[in-house]
């Protein structure tokens, strides 16, 4: 058999890894009980181009992954270049067959109700560490900042009669970020905890016991164990937090401009991933909620 072949003169020839011939089998035969199912008188010098995409069309309804998907008509076309080295096809019906483009994965965000859960529940303590600690979580959350926007920020930057935050992003440009009550009281308490504990911090917001400005890594493992209360995601990060924000804001009627001068995109296409994430989960409330979805 031609596949058999084929197979032999990987592992032979080119010395793949048993693991890797193996594969080759899997998608090979993957591709023949398809056809076969259609017709089972084919053999592999009559397949052509509408049959392979058939099968691309097959896998994605199945929900087969791009990198699945692509990795199978690699396959496909290996072996018929192998073929046609040796004469025995005339056309490799793979060549003109273009696979599906790798999508980008959809950002992970909170729950609100797990963030209610955690802002509103007493996992914080009442010193200046707690209070420090809420308020980050409770920054990143109201604002969308990155995690160096906020480690970056210095007192100075915030504006607690226009309630804004003046902030820093990529390439150094600014940009103005509103923000509520809550959040001014949170800085407000923060505030009276860190004079009271005795500490400066030379113009730094946030600030270690010492009156260091936090480090980043100080600051993705605060968020990294609190979110760890109240969520099971396995990526607990403040950039998890800032998907969190951007999800939150088109979940209650925001614009996709004002999303993106929030979050100092360059590009309105860059926001509009986040219209992907809540059109799965309106996808998922249909899904749940509809008798004869």
């Amino acid at each position: 058999m031609w596949t058999d072949d084929f197979l032999r003169y990987l592992a032979y020839e080119r010395n793949y890894s048993a693991r890797t011939v193996g594969e080759y089998r899997d998608d090979l035969n993957a591709f023949e009980s398809f056809y076969r199912e259609i017709d089972a008188t084919l053999s592999w010098a009559e397949i052509d181009g509408d049959m392979v995409r058939d099968w691309l069309v097959s896998m994605m309804e199945a929900g087969r992954a791009a990198t699945t998907v692509n990795r199978r008509l690699s396959a496909l076309h290996t072996f018929y270049r192998f073929l046609l080295k040796r004469g025995w096809v005339d056309a490799d019906p793979v060549r003109d067959v273009q696979g599906p483009k790798k999508g980008k994965p959809l950002p992970v965000f909170v729950k609100e109700n797990e963030m209610d859960r955690l802002l509103d529940g007493a996992f914080f303590g009442d010193d200046f560490q707690g209070k420090r600690d809420k308020l980050i979580l409770e920054m990143f959350y109201v604002t969308g900042i990155r995690l160096s926007e906020l480690t970056g920020l210095d007192v100075r930057d915030v504006d607690t009669s226009g309630r804004v935050l003046k902030v820093t992003g990529k390439r150094n440009k600014q940009r103005i970020v509103p923000f509520g009550d809550e959040l001014q009281a949170l800085l407000d308490e923060y505030s009276d905890a860190r004079k009271a504990a005795g500490i400066d911090g030379e113009g730094a917001l946030f600030v270690d016991e010492k009156g260091k400005r936090l480090a980043n890594a100080r600051v993705r493992r605060i968020v990294r164990d609190y979110l760890g209360q109240v969520t099971t995601l396995k990526k607990r990060s403040p950039h998890v937090l800032r998907h969190t924000f951007a999800t939150s804001m088109l979940n209650h009627h925001a614009d996709l401009e004002t999303l993106k001068e929030l979050l100092g995109h360059e590009s309105i296409s860059t926001t509009e991933i986040y219209t992907h994430t809540t059109f799965e989960e309106l996808k998922k409330m249909y899904n749940q909620a509809h008798p004869r979805a």
